[in-house]
């Protein structure tokens, strides 16, 4: 009987990084997610043929493959709290290797965002996620929910890193807040006002490749001074109550401040997922609804 064998071994690799663009407000952790490279093999081959009456012959070439290994490197600012922990945490369920850990805060001097050490943070990255914001007095919303993530924007979008990238972080995405039909009183403070600075920040320092998420009320389990709170206990059966009854509420979407009862809660873990969706995705830019941040959540679950 005759019989055909291969074996193939790595004779040698050379690896090119790609440029290609592949979430408590007082305290966040960036977290290094992976790297992005592209890498060429040159493979050696020897095959052999036996068979009866055959002597055995053998054949050695080499030949060239080319494999594109998209593994991103992402700073999840805020990555310990509670949107960015999950952010993480979904990273690694889809393979994602989760590196490094750096305090960064925003009020916390050391660990502010105000003086961070970006050639400390962003080395590697191609991506960065911001989580920051929070509430306070109107002067520390308005820093936290916007000059913050501004100041991280323009530090990404700026960066350079001779080793890697000469022209920024390729992807910003930023965690913002459901456009709520509210009085214009009401959306005039510094948490709305921050955060719609912030979204302007990104979409105009990265037109084709910023990202802003815009949920509404997130629930899940979150930690608060190390006691758990269950907000998936409220947030679950309120979300799917209102998809239940969402052609027969519809209508009333017209009428002021009444997406406030309306617009349906999104579970962090849609939020984290939505985040790897666009993290992977070089198409996937520009504003994202409730709605759209569940669609792409279950395209990443997939």
């Amino acid at each position: 009987m005759a019989s055909i064998s291969c074996i193939a071994s790595s004779i040698s690799a050379a690896t090119s990084q790609s440029t290609t663009p592949l979430f408590s407000p007082f305290s966040a952790k960036p977290h290094f997610v992976g790297f992005s490279y592209r890498r060429s093999h040159r493979v050696g081959i020897k095959c052999s043929y036996t068979g009866s009456g055959i002597r055995e012959d053998s054949n050695v070439g080499t030949i060239d493959v080319v494999a594109d290994v998209k593994t991103e490197r992402v700073v999840v600012l805020g990555g310990s709290g509670f949107v960015g922990s999950a952010i993480c945490k979904a990273a690694v369920s889809k393979g994602i290797e989760v590196g490094s850990t750096i305090l960064l805060g925003c009020m916390g001097r050391s660990g502010d965002v105000f003086y961070a050490n970006w050639d400390e943070v962003l080395p590697g990255a191609t991506t960065v996620v911001s989580t920051l914001g929070g509430f306070g007095s109107e002067e520390q919303m308005q820093r936290i929910n916007g000059e913050a993530n501004i100041v991280a924007v323009n530090a990404a979008k700026e960066f350079a890193d001779c080793d890697c990238l000469d022209n920024g972080i390729p992807k910003f995405i930023l965690i913002s807040v459901h456009d709520y039909n509210l009085p214009s009183f009401l959306l005039s403070n510094g948490y709305f006002t921050g955060k719609r600075k912030a979204e302007s920040e990104v979409l105009s320092k990265y037109p084709a490749s910023g990202v802003v998420f815009r949920p509404g009320f997130i629930y899940g389990k979150r930690k608060v001074d190390g006691l758990e709170i269950p907000l998936d206990l409220i947030g679950e059966p309120v979300e799917k109550l209102l998809n239940a009854v969402q052609n027969f509420t519809r209508p009333l979407n017209s009428l002021p401040a009444s997406d406030l009862l309306l617009a349906p809660p999104v579970s962090v873990d849609d939020v984290a997922f939505a985040v790897v969706n666009a993290v992977s995705d070089d198409d996937f830019f520009g504003v994202f609804t409730i709605e759209q941040i569940k669609e792409a959540a279950a395209a990443a679950k997939v």
